[in-house]
């Protein structure tokens, strides 16, 4: 099986772009964050048309998580227990944000996640997004306890950059969201918990990176993060026989900002 994760950053506007992606790339299944869509503007039809099955959530055009596969989908689960809501407005009761979908896939328990992204250092939606790690955590190693011989992936965009070398320059970082202490303590939580970043092994840093801003010409000038992970238990781990970063797919015209990360699996 071939397992991909990606931040589109609007399937809108690359539905084209990820279909040529799967068929060159030969994907089985696919974690989509940042669709930036409803439901109803999912534009399934294309990868039904591929022979994929859809599973998605999506309520406006922020946020949004996507799992499409050609293996199967069972069980979908649209958030995780005691996942946190957001209020953007005060005095307006927080509501579930479309930032995880559960489905299992030829065997494979996949989570498309798209973990909030803390904004500043003193921003409420930090302690938000401590506080969704927090939960997925807690949460994730209960998976783990009830059905350790089930290979799950926990994928996405996270929002962090756990390790020095998973940014260019850390002297530009140092007041930032991504690497402050309390972020890559909550990565590495989960980590301990009992899912391993099942990618870095074979694309070991330093340089190697999944995300660049679109301004300040950051691409060309190689000045990225690496932010998007496939965390998996042990059964998902002893299954992994190579990954690496798509990062072609950050060229060209109409690139998302950030580029496919791809796991290959035996039987």
């Amino acid at each position: 099986m071939r397992l991909a994760t990606w931040n589109v950053n609007s399937i809108r506007t690359r539905a084209d772009r990820v279909a040529a992606f799967l068929e060159r790339q030969d994907v089985d299944v696919l974690a989509l964050q940042e669709t930036k869509c409803r439901d109803d503007q999912f534009p399934e039809m294309v990868f039904s048309a591929m022979g994929y099955e859809v599973a998605h959530v999506g309520h406006s055009q922020w946020n949004g998580v996507a799992v499409l596969s050609r293996v199967g989908i069972e069980d979908v689960e649209v958030g995780f227990p005691g996942m946190p809501s957001w209020s953007s407005k005060e005095g307006q009761d927080p509501t579930p944000e479309a930032r995880a979908l559960g489905a299992t896939c030829g065997g494979v328990r996949v989570w498309s996640l798209y973990v909030p992204n803390g904004r500043t250092l003193a921003d409420p939606h930090l302690q938000y997004k401590l506080e969704w790690l927090e939960a997925l955590r807690t949460t994730a190693a209960g998976w783990l306890a009830e059905r350790p011989d089930l290979p799950t992936a926990l994928v996405g965009d996270w929002n962090i950059a756990p390790e020095n070398d998973d940014v260019w320059d850390m002297a530009v970082f140092a007041h930032s969201t991504h690497v402050s202490p309390p972020e890559r303590a909550a990565f590495r939580a989960i980590v301990d918990a009992g899912y391993a970043d099942v990618v870095r092994p074979y694309a070991p840093g330093p340089g190697v990176y999944t995300y660049w801003d679109y301004t300040q010409l950051r691409f060309p000038r190689r000045e990225g993060m690496r932010i998007d992970f496939v965390l998996g238990n042990s059964a998902f781990e002893k299954r992994v026989t190579g990954a690496r970063i798509d990062r072609e797919e950050r060229k060209g015209k109409g690139a998302s900002d950030h580029a496919p990360v791809i796991v290959d699996l035996s039987e």
